[in-house]
């Protein structure tokens, strides 16, 4: 009794084990077979694929052919026409030599001998003579004496430009130095800026206020200021000077016009 217990215990084991082991088993061919069915379609789309590519190889081959084939055409159409145009040429040349050869021949065999022309009589000339006296005096010449006085009024036009041009540049720099403001009352002007800025010519608030960047580095590096004209805003200050806007200068600067602005 005790050995049948131990041979049906042995059997539900073994098969327990056995369907474990199927179910593994089976578990691992169903995932072949998945795997086996993906590599078939890969397999199938790549020979898709390659038909595709053969078909669109064959037909750039057509087309290749076609393209030479019409090439060879256009040659064999275009070598006739260039060969006769070739023999045209010295044809056209032998031609123009012959017509100018025979050219000169041509012209002496019709030109006709020049008729003389009909001798005028004593009477006419006779008449004639009077209206061609009378039409002499019609167009007198100028006399000399101006022609010969228009280049020598040309050096002294020459010699009085420069003398112009030096009244004009000295009654812009007496009317500059009578219109010339007061500099100082800018904050960074004192006595010797404002001698430096009159040598350059800067006598106006207008002047400093319609400075560009390019003369701003122009007057710095003239005077070694090194970026004190933006720094003290010499041109808003000028700005609001040359607008006469006191009342606005008076605010924004109210240290302006003392001992100690510079």
């Amino acid at each position: 009794m005790g050995t049948f217990f131990y041979m049906l215990l042995a059997f539900l084991v073994g098969v327990l084990v056995g369907w474990f082991i199927w179910g593994r088993l089976r578990g691992e061919l169903d995932s072949l077979r998945g795997d086996l069915d993906r590599t078939r379609s890969e397999r199938d789309r790549l020979r898709a694929d390659s038909d595709r590519l053969t078909g669109e190889l064959d037909a750039c081959g057509r087309a290749r052919a076609d393209l030479e084939r019409r090439l060879g055409e256009a040659k064999t159409t275009q070598a006739p026409t260039a060969k006769a145009a070739t023999a045209k040429a010295p044809a056209a040349k032998t031609g123009a030599t012959k017509a100018a050869m025979q050219a000169p021949s041509t012209l002496m065999s019709t030109s006709a001998p020049a008729k003389p022309a009909p001798k005028k009589s004593a009477t006419a000339k006779a008449a004639t003579a009077p209206h061609a006296s009378a039409a002499k005096p019609a167009t007198p010449k100028p006399p000399a004496s101006k022609a010969s006085a228009a280049p020598r009024s040309a050096p002294a036009a020459s010699k009085a430009a420069p003398a112009a041009k030096k009244a004009a540049t000295g009654k812009a720099t007496a009317a500059a130095a009578g219109n010339a403001n007061d500099l100082r009352r800018l904050i960074g002007i004192g006595p010797t800026n404002e001698r430096l800025l009159k040598g350059l010519g800067v006598t106006t608030y207008a002047q400093i206020a319609a400075w560009t960047p390019d003369d701003v580095k122009r007057i710095e590096a003239t005077l070694n200021f090194d970026g004190r004209i933006e720094r003290e805003r010499w041109i808003e200050q000028a700005k609001l000077l040359a607008a006469g806007d006191e009342k606005e200068f008076a605010r924004r600067f109210p240290t302006a016009g003392e001992a100690s602005n510079t």
